[in-house]
């Protein structure tokens, strides 16, 4: 391997992980695995810690125990799930159940992995490894198309700009416009700008694959099927600035 090519696992040793258990034994030991890995981990005590401490790192990955005082791992996922900037988090649930119901309730609520205590620690590793990988490839994935065809997206909003200034756009369509939440509006404003997916979601503190299901939202709302119509739509009906 050349000395400027990174690690094969750079990406994943670079993640933040946040572990949320409420028994002191398994944070210590749990903790000490994944960073002998190369992770960098930060611990709560509950969920209610947990999702305290989320709010603060916007972690890559969050390992909840199920059962836990004030908050439980249920009730702490479906905060993340729930959150605009969270709600594309991955989630393991580390629990002593083990029965397939109580699996189909942790895939049902939204988890994407789960491991039942006791459990082996390369197998710990392996999943978190893959859960990380996995939303890497997604975000990779997602940004690749988000960055497709940049300079056309920008000359044609400048094109549909300047028509509605020389007052040759067809005037307003809807009578009864949709009605957009205010993260939906801030998406469609910076959608309007000329920003790419990757921008908004740095703008808005949130997941690029958050970002793409607001723009699924617009264009579902708005009976649009791509940024240039998109866009179109919210300048003839002044929905934009």
């Amino acid at each position: 391997m050349s000395e400027t090519q990174p690690p094969v696992n750079e990406v994943v040793k670079q993640a933040r992980l946040l572990l949320v258990d409420d028994e002191p034994g398994i944070r210590t030991a749990v903790q000490a695995y994944l960073q002998d890995e190369g992770f960098e981990v930060t611990t709560a005590v509950d969920g209610e810690e947990g999702w305290l401490k989320a709010q603060q790192m916007f972690p890559d990955l969050v390992i909840s125990d199920v059962m836990m005082p004030r908050c439980d791992g249920y009730e702490l996922l479906k905060r993340l799930r729930e959150d605009e900037r969270l709600g594309g988090t991955p989630v393991i649930f580390l629990t002593a159940k083990g029965m397939t119901v109580d699996r189909t309730q942790g895939y049902l609520a939204g988890v994407d992995d789960y491991i039942s205590k006791p459990f082996d620690p390369d197998e710990l590793i392996a999943r978190v490894k893959n859960v990380v990988k996995r939303q890497e490839r997604l975000l990779t994935e997602a940004a690749r198309f988000a960055d497709a065809d940049v300079g056309q997206m920008a000359r044609q909003i400048t094109e549909i700009r300047s028509m509605l200034t020389q007052g040759e756009a067809t005037q307003s369509r809807d009578a009864n416009l949709p009605n957009f939440t205010p993260r939906e509006a801030s998406v469609l404003q910076l959608v309007a700008e000329g920003l790419m997916n990757k921008e908004i979601a740095r703008k808005l503190e949130t997941s690029i694959r958050n970002v793409e299901k607001y723009v699924s939202r617009l264009f579902i709302k708005t009976e649009t099927s791509s940024r240039t119509e998109l866009v179109r739509y919210a300048l003839e009906n002044h929905l934009v600035t």
